[in-house]
């Protein structure tokens, strides 16, 4: 395999700690384990299956040969690929669930403060794609916490239930999160120029100021896609949209107060959500149970380059808080919960 980095000065210090990460990276490759591209599909006494696919498509011969209920674990932002989501990989597990006769149905676990609206879309209109060409039932369960995108997606089950401990709602969108340095750069004598045409196209950088219409602008953005979030609640739900937009104004909810205002189900455990799909789907009828878990695959190019990205942050002397500011990890407009 050939690797091709660009020419880039580093400190002695910086150089030093680059170094020993490549070496470092070469040690623990050479002594991990190779990994199947997916782990066969291998049943427990208790007739679930754990498969595990690393990052890869969904496969059929992943999927158990038995009729089943799918558990599709959605975990971490929605985002096109992170260390914990993968929007390819969601989207086509959808799929070849869909296009799996042994397949009766899917619980969704979400443990996610959502994302961005594009992808939280997505995978909703996808999940709803699924039930209108099978008519086979979608179930949600909250883990931990399903707010914001996370929540979003969730509006596609027919039936939602959370932990006792569950935090979920948010509903609201961001539109934008802009940092303004001019105060900051004009007190230390820094000067930034960024030549472009057409007054709003630097909208938001960190070396001009929002203007009014600007603001408007990003403004008009947010309310869009809030009227789209608030429609899918109202129509999963059951309520009204001036229902909706009493509790939709970005607070989270318990998992006791989301369900006094409608926007859950029932309380319960991971079990109890299967318990309830077979009682109201199935006439109690028992199936097997087939977990769905997205895994990053590790690599030797993604721990030189995390590796890498490390030490560009270390160099610029840029406190991490900061960089975290001006580097969010969800792009921009989103469904996501700002903790």
């Amino acid at each position: 395999m050939k690797f091709r980095f660009k020419a880039q000065k580093y400190s002695k210090k910086g150089l030093a700690v680059f170094l020993c990460a490549i070496l470092a990276a070469l040690f623990l490759g050479a002594k991990a384990p190779r990994r199947a591209a997916a782990s066969p599909s291998v049943f427990s006494a208790e007739n679930k299956l754990k498969s595990r696919l690393l990052g890869k498509a969904t496969v059929e011969n992943s999927f158990p040969k038995n009729e089943y209920i799918a558990r599709l674990f959605i975990k971490g932002v929605i985002a096109e690929a992170n260390d914990s989501y993968n929007q390819k990989w969601i989207l086509s597990t959808i799929k070849s669930l869909e296009e799996d006769k042994n397949n009766k149905g899917i619980i969704l676990v979400i443990n996610s403060p959502g994302g961005g609206v594009y992808q939280s879309d997505e995978v909703y209109l996808a999940l709803q794609a699924y039930k209108a060409a099978t008519g086979r039932p979608v179930y949600a369960y909250f883990s931990a916490l399903a707010a914001s995108g996370g929540y979003y997606v969730g509006c596609a089950a027919d039936y939602i239930m959370a932990n006792r401990n569950t935090l979920t709602g948010s509903i609201g969108v961001i539109a934008g999160q802009f940092t303004d340095l001019t105060g900051l750069m004009q007190k230390w004598g820094i000067k930034s120029t960024t030549i472009h045409a057409g007054r709003n196209k630097l909208m938001g950088n960190f070396n001009e100021p929002m203007t009014q219409e600007q603001h408007d602008i990003m403004q008009a953005i947010a309310d869009e896609c809030y009227e789209q979030f608030t429609d899918i609640v109202a129509q999963s739900r059951g309520l009204t949209k001036n229902e909706v937009y009493k509790l939709a104004d970005g607070r989270i909810y318990t998992a006791a107060q989301a369900k006094e205002a409608s926007l859950i189900n029932e309380i319960g455990s991971i079990d109890d959500v299967a318990e309830a799909m077979s009682r109201a789907e199935f006439d109690f009828a028992k199936y097997e149970t087939a977990d769905f878990a997205y895994e990053k695959e590790d690599s030797l190019y993604n721990i030189i380059m995390g590796s890498i990205s490390e030490l560009k942050r270390t160099e610029s002397g840029i406190p991490k808080s900061v960089m975290e500011v001006l580097e969010p990890q969800v792009e921009f407009p989103a469904y996501y919960y700002m903790r």
